[in-house]
């Protein structure tokens, strides 16, 4: 059986964890000025995938486990 390849794109995007998957939060690259900074703090950091996302991220990286 051929190897796995893992979807590239979903690599830089998600990260595994113990518990499951997670993600950067969008509209934090730029345009920062206008934007409150209680939204900026929230959207610091890494949040968890949802559940319903799961199976496709399982497909997506077979053997990624950073």
């Amino acid at each position: 059986m051929p190897k796995l390849k893992t979807n590239s794109g979903a690599a830089k995007r998600f990260r595994k964890t113990s518990s499951g998957y997670k993600h950067r939060k969008a509209n934090r690259n730029h345009i920062l000025t206008k934007k409150a900074t209680k939204r900026k703090r929230q959207l610091r950091g890494f949040h968890d995938v949802a559940a319903a996302d799961v199976p496709r991220l399982r497909r997506m990286l077979p053997t990624k486990a950073r």
